[in-house]
């Protein structure tokens, strides 16, 4: 009994993440099929990842021909925060959590889904379990929607729709930078280098995808560094 209280608890308070992502994985989609990708490719893709900055990142990557080692390490870079929320929420999972459980939970965590789980007093793999099914269920029919509706839009508007995904990392990025310095640093850092390696003539030779990890990590370590001197004053 107590499991499936806990199984339709995590539903509940998932619902509402379900139904942002539903709205956001329509851009995905259409950005997809602005991309070139068709919608049945565009659908798998979000059925398998569940992450919208890599997902936009990796569909970019793909467009302009990258290789698997560049997909690889993008994904690593903008994806290694969950390796992190992971190892934060296993101190709330019960002792009912077994090693596969934990894997199998472990590919639904975002952002959302870890906030939301982190305000329990404990895990249950039940809880889990409801949590990740709206969210998974929204980010998967929105890129359908989205893909589906790209192949008989006009280009004008989905070209104009296409722009909901950048508004969406907009929305995420304002809030922390007003927050808090050392994320408005790293976001003006990661913009100046990723421009200056698309623009300099003498950066050329470095493909789209090492361009993003080159950008990301420089910009992450500087600010890093920049914080740690900041503390040590």
């Amino acid at each position: 009994m107590k499991n499936g209280s806990e199984f339709k608890k995590g539903i509940k308070d998932g619902v509402p993440i379900g139904l942002g992502y539903l709205s956001v994985a329509v851009g995905i989609g259409i950005a997809a099929i602005n991309s070139g990708l068709n919608a049945i490719t565009a659908t798998l893709i979000s059925m398998t990842n569940l992450t919208s900055a890599g997902q936009a990142a990796g569909i970019s990557l793909i467009v302009a021909g990258g290789s698997l080692l560049e997909m690889a390490l993008v994904q690593l870079v903008i994806n290694l925060r969950y390796s992190l929320m992971a190892i934060s929420l296993s101190q709330r999972l019960d002792e009912s959590f077994t090693t596969k459980k934990r894997l199998f939970c472990g590919a639904f965590i975002t952002d959302e889904i870890f906030a939301v789980a982190s305000g329990q007093d404990k895990v249950s793999p039940e809880y889990m379990y409801g949590l990740a099914i709206a969210p998974y269920i929204g980010w998967a029919a929105g890129t359908a929607i989205g893909a589906s509706a790209g192949t008989f839009l006009p280009a004008p508007v989905t070209s104009a729709l296409g722009l909901a995904l950048y508004g969406m990392f907009i929305a995420i990025i304002i809030p922390a930078l007003r927050q808090s310095s050392g994320v408005a640093l790293t976001v003006l850092l990661a913009a100046l280098f990723s421009t200056l390696l698309h623009f300099l003539p003498c950066f050329s030779w470095i493909s789209y995808g090492f361009s993003i990890i080159v950008a990301s990590v420089l910009a992450a370590g500087i600010a890093a560094w920049v914080s740690y001197r900041r503390r040590r004053a």
